[in-house]
């Protein structure tokens, strides 16, 4: 690895970032330093794509983002064994949540045959995996088929295990959850258990925010309810320097100020868990920027009449739907200044072309600070999408895959399918 030369004038801030950066360097990719030739390496992958009427996959982004773990073991020599779920069937197989509709493309993708067992236990899964060739592919069938899979089910867990030499989990979409295939399967590989480059990349990408010494660290949070957010929001303020918080939530932290909010969207029972966290976020010294001005509609509809007027102080029959120019530009200003940047969640309607503005200048300011150097990682379906139809995914420093996976690692909850690769062997 490249080493990083350091002079008496490098600041400490500075530093401690190299440092930091570093030590992520050191701990990543486990996966480069194992040789999987011959092994049957069963890979937990998010294969869990939406499919159209006729099957055919619409969005291929999360087979996509496993393909780099895919390709490391085939290169090795390794047996590669994909194990998914697919859609939510109720109460066994169904033919349209079968992987069988995911082969043709992975295959495409990859460059090679793909085989496909109809199972993912049992004689049907043993007959296509003891058939591959050092360098092969198989995709069993969808994990939830079987009820033990969401149930954690160690029984299963064990019969998954019989097919496979070495575990990855490579699905950070979910590590929340503690099924059979992304927490208890890892019990039976005590030391052949990795994480794949996409988890390795999302597991870091969060602690590089969590724990950055590269500040000011600035988290902007959006969406509709504080009522999701208000965990998330709690566990940061012993992390960052900002929240910029934006979206319909705002409205709630305006009422609980007092303020005059119109028919916007409010969480009433929620005005007193508002206030406390503003008093918190004070006593800690973190500054919380609420949106000084909205724009603001006669009701909820692409086709509304609208206005602008100050946050504090929207008339009855009107309803905040995104931030205005005001807002805008405190917020990007505050953004710029920031090293490390997390972005959860919109600033509005932005659904709506009318309410659209406000995010696409956040994820603009993003892309800016991106560019200046800060670290930016956006994460949460409403800012991927937001990000992805702005057409500057590609401009931050990391887009996250997992929404409710991430949600509750930026909480502080301590994700059993991470937990389950990190846990220690035990003599």
């Amino acid at each position: 690895m490249r080493k990083t030369t350091i002079s008496s004038s490098t600041s400490p801030s500075v530093v401690q970032e190299i440092y930091f950066c570093e030590k992520l360097c050191n701990m990543a990719y486990q996966i480069d330093n194992y040789n999987f030739k011959g092994k049957r390496t069963f890979i937990r992958v998010d294969f869990n794509v939406p499919l159209d009427d006729h099957f055919n996959i619409t969005d291929d982004t999360r087979i996509r983002a496993a393909l780099k773990t895919i390709r490391k073991v085939m290169s090795d020599g390794g047996k590669v064994v994909l194990m998914s779920h697919l859609g939510r069937p109720k109460g066994g197989p169904e033919d349209k949540y079968s992987l069988r509709h995911i082969v043709k493309h992975t295959a495409q993708l990859l460059r090679t045959e793909v085989s496909f067992a109809t199972d993912c236990i049992g004689q049907s899964a043993s007959d296509v995996v003891n058939a591959l060739p050092e360098g092969g592919v198989a995709i069993l069938e969808n994990l939830r088929f079987h009820k033990e899979e969401e149930g954690g089910d160690e029984f299963f867990a064990g019969q998954l295990a019989e097919n496979g030499d070495v575990y990855i989990n490579d699905a950070f979409g979910t590590a929340h959850r503690a099924h059979a295939s992304t927490a208890v399967i890892a019990k039976f590989f005590p030391t052949d258990k990795f994480f794949g480059y996409l988890m390795e990349d999302e597991v870091q990408s969060i602690d590089r925010v969590l724990n950055s010494t590269a500040k000011p660290v600035t988290a902007i949070i959006g969406g509709s309810k504080v009522s999701s957010k208000i965990s998330i929001l709690e566990n940061l303020l012993a992390r960052v320097d900002n929240i910029i918080v934006g979206g319909g939530m705002a409205y709630t932290f305006f009422k609980a100020l007092g303020c005059e909010v119109g028919n916007s969207l409010v969480e009433d029972d929620k005005l007193e868990m508002a206030k406390d966290l503003l008093d918190k976020a004070k006593a800690k010294g973190v500054k919380i920027y609420l949106p000084e001005d909205s724009i603001v509609a006669d009701k909820f509809s692409p086709d509304a009449n609208v206005n602008v007027c100050e946050s504090r102080s929207i008339p009855a029959g009107w309803m905040g739907l995104d931030i205005a120019q005001k807002s805008i530009a405190e917020f990007r200003q505050v953004i710029l200044s920031s090293k490390t940047i997390l972005w959860n969640g919109p600033m509005g309607v932005f659904e709506m072309e009318k309410f659209a503005n406000g995010t696409t200048e956040i994820a603009k300011a993003l892309a800016e600070a991106t560019a200046n150097g800060s670290f930016t990682l956006v994460g949460g379906g409403d800012s991927v999408a937001a990000i992805n139809q702005f057409g500057l995914a590609d401009r931050v420093s990391y887009v996250s895959t997992g929404g409710g996976a991430m949600l509750e690692a930026l909480e502080g909850i301590d994700l059993p399918g991470i937990a389950a690769i990190k846990a220690p062997v035990m003599n």
